[in-house]
């Protein structure tokens, strides 16, 4: 008996006993392609050495400092390798360890920069459905994962809500693209309205939309004008890159090929690939400037904060990263992937929609392709799909809600950078097995 208290309380996962690679494998032998790189963080794979070697070399040196009483080396070379790849007003960053905790944490200085600048009447966040942003509360409470609020909802701060960047699911079939952006960005014009300029602290934002929809990138032009509506009001633009950035779609940060500049960013999972628990945010000068020049700090932090350890994992993933150019090979094998799913699932009955960035790529399944209309929640397709891929020794990330919390599955795929086009086709090739083992096991609500 387990004395773990799992995700699932029903059924005990296999346990995981060692890892090389794409590759993952349990006591009993058995070997998984780790094709969603556990939650798209395994972006180097597994075991790399050079990667351990710095954390050995860490451990070795110091192992932990708390940052009430130091620095260490290894946090200051981090945040200054991130500030060296970063838009030149973006030059400081805040450690900790995880999504969560960095977006929690990124809600608190947007705050504090109000107060500290002598506006301390902004107390409101505007978010967007079918988003997620963590599961701490004032992370989950501006996300929009409503499978996870809905029991904690009465724990949880007022948000204003807009809709998603969800081209395939809700632009209008007389509606062109962009005429739909603009739509989306008169809702938020008219949100900011309805809650008073004044008033609103931050716009949040996954720049490409996570494992809530499944990697769904925005419309041209859209991050432009959401730039433009939240500089007209004096509204911060925070943009969580937990999942989607560090290299995942192509460049170092996501929100590069939409040619703007958030104010706060946070990033986590590519961060550290997995090596160590790291999640951070980075802010434009003027954020920190202006507590520097007010109380002189920001009144937040956790005990393991800017650990030594987790720093130094975290570069040396980032410099390996940056050596073997491996943000190239995702660009490549990102284009790879999209046309190995397309030739596999692009006529396919019930894949309705195959989208995503880099080696950042999801299919939305659906009963019936010409109305998208989706399969009962009560099938649970996607838990069957994520059985049957993990019988065929393949890992990938399915998810149900993906239309409104209830409706909808899709299954997210994310491999590590070091990918090959053989092993793009072979993921390929096991999901698609594993998506018509699940389809079959529905036999006639097909």
């Amino acid at each position: 008996m387990s004395h773990v208290v799992h995700r699932s309380l029903i059924a005990q996962p296999p346990t995981a006993v060692r890892a090389k690679g794409l590759y993952i494998e349990d006591t009993e032998g058995r070997q998984y392609i780790d094709a969603s790189g556990g939650a798209a963080v395994s972006c180097l794979g597994h075991g790399h050495p050079d990667v351990l070697a710095a954390m050995h070399a860490q451990i070795d040196q110091l192992d932990y400092a708390h940052t009430g009483f130091f620095t260490t080396q290894a946090a200051e070379d981090l945040a200054t390798f991130l500030a060296g790849k970063s838009p030149a007003s973006m030059n400081y960053s805040y450690f900790l360890s995880g999504g969560s905790e960095a977006v929690e944490a990124a809600l608190k200085i947007a705050r504090q920069y109000f107060v500290e600048i002598g506006q301390p009447q902004r107390t409101t966040f505007i978010g967007r459905r079918q988003s997620y942003h963590g599961n701490t509360l004032g992370a989950l409470a501006v996300g929009g994962n409503e499978w996870r609020r809905k029991q904690f909802a009465p724990l949880l701060v007022d948000v204003g809500r807009v809709s998603p960047c969800f081209e395939y699911r809700e632009r209008l079939a007389d509606e062109t693209q962009e005429a739909y952006t603009q739509r989306l960005l008169a809702e938020l014009e008219a949100t900011i309205q309805q809650i008073g300029p004044d008033n609103v602290i931050g716009f949040c934002a996954e720049t490409v939309v996570g494992a809530t929809a499944g990697a769904v990138p925005p419309t041209p032009g859209y991050f432009k004008g959401v730039r433009e509506i939240c500089d007209r009001h004096g509204i911060l633009l925070i943009l969580d890159e937990v999942m989607s950035g560090m290299g995942r779609t192509g460049t170092l940060f996501a929100f590069e090929q939409e040619g703007v500049v958030p104010d706060i960013v946070t990033m986590a999972k590519g961060l550290g690939g997995g090596y160590q628990a790291i999640g951070a945010f980075m802010v434009q000068d003027k954020i920190a400037q202006s507590l520097r020049e007010g109380s002189g700090l920001f009144q937040h932090g956790h005990t393991y904060m800017g650990h030594p350890v987790a720093c130094a994992a975290a570069l040396a993933v980032q410099q390996v990263i940056e050596r073997d150019n491996l943000l190239a090979n995702v660009v490549e094998q990102g284009q790879n992937l999209r046309q190995a799913l397309e030739q596999r699932f692009g006529e396919h009955t019930h894949v309705g929609d195959i989208r995503g960035r880099g080696l950042f790529m999801a299919i939305e399944l659906v009963k019936e392709r010409q109305t998208k209309t989706p399969f009962e929640p009560s099938l649970k397709l996607h838990t069957l799909i994520k059985q049957a891929a993990m019988a065929r020794g393949l890992m990938v990330y399915p998810s149900g809600g993906t239309i409104d919390g209830v409706h909808g599955d899709h299954v997210l795929v994310a491999p590590p950078f070091i990918v090959t086009k053989a092993d793009v086709h072979e993921i390929v090739s096991r999901l698609g097995d594993a998506v018509n083992d699940a389809l079959g096991q529905i036999g006639p609500a097909v």
